[in-house]
C-alpha cells in the first residue's frame, strides 16, 4: 500500500533541493498538495535520501488512480495530472522572469542555464523519456550528421483517442505554442501546461516569448514565439527578429522552419522560431564558393558545402545582412528555373521560400539561407523537394529545420523495425509481400549487394552508418539546386 504522505515529503525534499521551493514556501507547497490529492493532514516524516524522483511520481500517480481522483491510468492522464503536482512547486511566472533576467544583467548563459534546469527539475522537459531516445552520428563528408529515433512523445492510449472525440472544442489555446498555454490544465486533445513557465523578450521592438521543447532533440533545444496567433511568414521583419535574438543570447543559434507546405514544419499557423546551444554539421561546414556582391564589401558570402542549397552571408554589419537577406528573399521569391526543375509559381501558388539560420561568432553575424521549393509532381506527389519513395521506409516527413542543418528526426517504429532489419540480413531472410516491414526489402537488397557478410560484429555499425546515408542522401533530393552551375545562376542575380 502506497504511504502518499512519505511520497510527498519526498516531493517537498526534492523541490527543496532543486530550488523549486525554499523553506518559507515548505508547508504553503505541502497544503497545496495534500488538496490536490484530497487528503486532509499532512505531517513531516522522516525519509530516506536514495529515493528516485520518478518513482515517487509514480507513486504518487497510482494512488490517485486508486483513489479516484483521475479516472484512467493511462500515461495521458497522468500527465494531465502530473503536471499540477508539479505546479505546486513551481514559482509564478513573474516571479520566473524575475530571476531569469537579473541572472541575465550578469551572464546571458547564467540566465539560460537557471531556465532550462528549471524547465527540467519540473518535469516539463521529462528527461525520463527524452533520455529514450534513439542517437548517433554518422560520419559523411559532410561532417557527422546526427541521427535521432524520437521515442519521447507517448503514443495515445486508444481508450483515450475514443473519449477525446466527447471533449468540446474551445479553440482556448488556439494551438500548443499560443502564450496562453501557461498553466493551462489541459484536456484529452490539448497537453497540460499546468508547470509551463515562458520568458518575455523583445525582438524587432515586438513581444515574444521564449520557451524549451518538452521534446529536446537536442542541447537546450528552445522555441521562440510570437505573441500573436499569426501564421508563419519569412520576411524582413524575421531576419530583423532572428538577428536581435542573437544579440540577446549569443550563445545559441537560433532559426525559422519556411513558411509553406511540405516545406515547412508541422505548425505552420503560429509564427515561431527554434534555437539553441548546439553547433549542427551544417554550421561546420565551411563554403563551397565564394562571392562577392557589389556595394556589400564588408559581407563575406558564399555557397555552404552542404547538400541542401544554402548561401550564407558573414558581417560585423547588422543592416548589410539583413537587407541582403530580404534581397535574397525576394529575388527568390520570383526565381524559375526550368532546366533545375524549379518554378516559383503554379498559377497563383507560390512555391519558393527560405529556411533561415542564425548564429553570431566573435561579434559577427552569421545568416544561412537555405532554398526551398515545395513543388510537387505526378511522379513525386509529396515533393519534388523532399523526401523521394525510395526513403520513405526510413522517412517520409517533411524536412524542417532541425533536419536541414543535419540532425534527421526519424519515426519511432524504427525502434521497433531496426532489430527484425538487423535479423534478416543476418539470417538471409526476405520480408513477405503482406508483411508492413515490406517496405524495408528493396534496401536490404540494396545493403546485401553492397556488403560481402554481416555479422553481430558489424551489423550495428552497418545499420546505422547506412540510415545516415538515406539521410544524406534525403538532404541532397531537398537540394533545389543539383550543381554549382545552376546555383551560380541564381547567385549571379543578387
Amino acid at each position: 500500500m502506497i504511504n502518499i504522505i512519505l511520497e510527498l515529503n519526498k516531493l517537498l525534499d526534492y523541490g527543496l533541493k532543486n530550488k523549486l521551493i525554499q523553506q518559507t514556501d515548505y508547508y504553503y507547497t505541502a497544503n497545496r498538495l495534500i488538496d490536490l490529492l484530497k487528503l486532509t493532514e499532512f505531517q513531516e516524516l522522516e525519509i530516506p535520501t536514495d529515493y528516485d524522483f520518478y518513482k515517487v511520481m509514480d507513486n504518487i500517480l497510482q494512488y490517485a488512480y486508486e483513489q479516484g481522483i483521475i479516472e484512467s491510468d493511462s500515461m495521458l492522464y497522468k500527465d494531465l495530472f502530473d503536471s499540477a503536482i508539479m505546479d505546486c512547486l513551481m514559482p509564478r511566472p513573474s516571479e520566473v522572469n524575475q530571476t531569469f533576467w537579473s541572472l541575465y544583467l550578469n551572464d546571458p548563459k547564467e540566465a539560460t542555464d537557471y531556465y532550462y534546469n528549471l524547465s527540467q527539475k519540473s518535469n516539463y522537459i521529462r528527461v525520463d523519456r527524452t533520455s529514450k531516445n534513439i542517437s548517433w552520428k554518422t560520419p559523411t563528408e559532410y561532417g557527422e550528421l546526427d541521427i535521432t529515433i524520437n521515442v519521447s512523445k507517448p503514443e495515445k492510449d486508444p481508450r483515450d483517442i475514443a473519449k477525446a472525440r466527447n471533449v468540446p472544442k474551445t479553440g482556448y489555446p488556439k494551438c500548443v505554442l499560443c502564450r496562453e498555454n501557461e498553466g493551462f490544465s489541459g484536456n484529452l486533445n490539448h497537453p497540460s501546461r499546468h508547470n509551463h513557465r515562458i520568458i518575455s523578450l523583445k525582438l524587432n521592438n515586438e513581444n515574444w516569448y521564449l520557451q524549451y521543447s518538452p521534446y529536446v532533440y537536442y542541447n537546450e533545444h528552445c522555441i521562440v514565439l510570437c505573441e500573436n496567433h499569426v501564421p508563419m511568414k519569412i520576411n524582413t521583419d524575421t531576419f530583423k527578429r532572428l538577428l536581435d535574438f542573437v544579440d540577446l543570447f549569443p550563445h545559441y543559434f537560433i532559426g525559422s522552419n519556411a513558411d509553406l507546405p511540405i516545406v515547412g514544419g508541422s505548425i505552420l499557423s503560429h509564427d515561431h522560431f527554434q534555437g539553441g546551444r548546439y553547433e549542427f554539421a551544417m554550421m561546420k561546414q565551411g563554403f563551397k564558393e565564394k562571392f562577392t556582391i557589389k556595394d556589400y564589401s564588408e559581407v563575406e558570402a558564399g555557397i555552404v558545402n552542404w547538400p541542401m542549397s544554402a548561401i550564407r552571408l558573414i558581417s560585423a554589419n547588422k543592416e548589410d545582412v539583413i537587407k541582403l537577406s530580404e534581397r535574397i528573399l525576394a529575388l527568390w521569391k520570383a526565381y524559375s528555373d526550368p532546366k533545375a526543375g524549379i518554378y516559383a509559381h503554379t498559377d497563383n501558388t507560390p512555391h519558393n521560400t527560405i529556411t533561415p539560420i542564425t548564429r553570431k561568432i566573435n561579434n559577427r553575424y552569421e545568416m544561412t539561407l537555405v532554398l526551398r521549393n515545395n513543388r510537387t509532381t505526378p511522379e513525386h506527389p509529396l515533393g519534388l523537394f523532399h523526401p523521394h519513395s525510395e526513403h520513405h521506409h526510413i522517412k517520409k516527413e517533411n524536412i524542417g529545420l532541425i533536419e536541414v542543418m543535419g540532425l534527421a528526426v526519424l519515426p519511432a517504429r524504427l525502434k521497433e523495425e531496426i532489430p527484425l532489419i538487423k535479423q534478416a540480413l543476418l539470417t538471409d531472410e526476405n520480408f513477405s509481400s503482406d508483411s508492413d516491414l515490406h517496405k524495408h526489402q528493396a534496401w536490404l537488397e540494396t545493403l546485401r549487394n553492397k556488403y560481402d557478410t554481416f555479422s553481430e560484429d558489424t551489423i550495428d555499425w552497418i545499420i546505422k552508418k547506412e540510415i545516415g546515408e538515406v539521410f544524406k542522401d534525403i538532404l541532397a533530393q531537398c537540394g533545389v539546386f543539383k550543381d554549382t552551375e545552376s546555383f551560380m545562376r541564381f547567385i549571379n542575380l543578387i
